[in-house]
């Protein structure tokens, strides 16, 4: 049996907690039916322990479980304390994956629980939380130790088997503070991955600028110890502070470097093709340009000025061009309405609201029919405070009563 490494992307629960942005639930679920299409693992789609992500969660459970969502884990992340566990499954009952967190280094034991807590209440915490999170129906989970950079191998390696004596599935090593070098990470992840025979999940922040490089080279430890790997990302490379690693510059690594392609096999389902569009999507979701020098998506990905390269380029594109924009999704020209322009939103009317969705191919019966999917747009257009995509009308006027509880909270 070959061993793969698997996509988890986190962007609806680490790139969210980037300063100064927001997401709307309407736009994360969209991701996560993005990610589904690009043939993703898992979508870490954000805190069920928080009220105002309840509803939402609960909607996309609710589009798993209708087929709209189709093959991609959804996956809550809580701490490794019983209390958040029972309260994820009192929020989401119908949760079935599910990543627990607790610190593990010297340097977040004294900093942040000020002594309160020994190694020893770490241990047990984290054993008791698993169980009670298997007991309550999860499938998939995911045990993370945040600050694993930092903390002791040996420590590291008591913590995972911890872990997977009391039930879980996976180890996360977090590089919150993106410290590690992909050599070292290499070496240490490989050490682990043997000590403990237990599949590693890869999240590396960018504060080095080497998530990406510090992910792959964690994942080669993992697969050359004959274990499956999994690698955290985010889409155009969201997070805290310098932010996460690349969904896109992920996946161009493992498939086209020299050195990586034929060592660390990917996950067949990943579709690379998808990653224009969902680059594109998050840009505009988020409100943030894509660098233009972005890996793959950013608009200089395939441009050539310099006399040599457009020389060489245009005899053969290889020259100077590792890989193809077909291959990210690129390559057609996307043409712009200059004429007339009818858009529907938060103070459309029904003549309008009934010409934008005919061009999607979406009708209605009458204008009474039209008026509920149109009240609803209304409101999306209100809750993301821009111009509704095409995909996202066609998701409202799909499933409706599930993007009506996308937009609500209860509090």
């Amino acid at each position: 049996m070959h061993h793969k490494v698997y996509l988890i992307d986190v962007t609806n629960r680490d790139g969210v907690q980037t300063s100064r942005i927001l997401l709307p639930k309407l736009s994360k679920t969209m991701l996560n039916v993005y990610l589904d299409e690009m043939g993703f693992y898992q979508s870490e789609i954000g805190f069920p322990t928080l009220k105002h992500e309840v509803n939402y969660i609960n909607a996309n459970l609710e589009l798993v479980a209708s087929g709209a969502i189709k093959r991609i884990h959804l996956e809550g992340w809580c701490r490794a304390i019983p209390e958040d566990i029972e309260l994820t499954f009192k929020n989401c009952p119908s949760i079935r994956h599910l990543n627990i967190s607790m610190s593990t280094s010297d340097v977040m034991l004294q900093g942040k629980f000020q002594g309160r807590k020994t190694w020893k209440d770490i241990i047990d915490s984290l054993e008791k939380s698993v169980k009670i999170a298997k007991e309550l129906g999860v499938e998939t989970l995911g045990v993370n130790a945040e600050d694993a950079s930092r903390t002791e191998l040996n420590r590291l390696i008591e913590f995972v088997l911890a872990g997977k004596e009391a039930g879980a599935d996976r180890f996360r090593y977090c590089d919150t503070l993106g410290a590690d070098d992909p050599i070292t990470i290499y070496e240490r992840i490989k050490a682990l991955a043997l000590a403990t025979k237990f599949p590693v999940e890869m999240h590396c922040h960018n504060d080095l600028g080497m998530a990406e490089a510090v992910s792959v080279a964690g994942a080669q430890g993992v697969i050359e110890a004959g274990i499956d790997a999994y690698i955290n990302t985010t889409v155009n490379g969201y997070g805290e502070r310098a932010g996460n690693c690349d969904l896109v510059s992920t996946i161009l690594a493992l498939k086209f470097s020299h050195g990586l392609k034929d060592k660390i096999p990917l996950d067949e389902h990943v579709d690379l093709k998808k990653a224009w569009k969902i680059a594109k999507y998050a840009s505009y979701a988020f409100n943030l340009p894509i660098p233009i020098n972005q890996p793959g998506v950013g608009a200089n990905a395939f441009a050539h000025e310099s006399g040599i390269h457009a020389d060489g380029a245009l005899k053969d594109r290889r020259s100077y061009e590792l890989y193809d924009p077909e291959d990210v999704g690129r390559g057609e020209p996307e043409l712009l309405e200059t004429g007339r322009i009818i858009t529907t939103g938060e103070y459309g009317g029904i003549k309008g609201f009934r010409y934008v969705y005919d061009k999607l191919g979406i009708h209605f019966h009458d204008d009474n029919e039209a008026r509920k999917i149109l009240e609803l747009v209304q409101y999306a257009n209100l809750h993301t405070q821009k111009p509704l995509t095409d995909d996202e009308l066609r998701l409202i006027a799909s499933h409706p009563d599930i993007v009506r509880k996308v937009l609500t909270v209860n509090l």
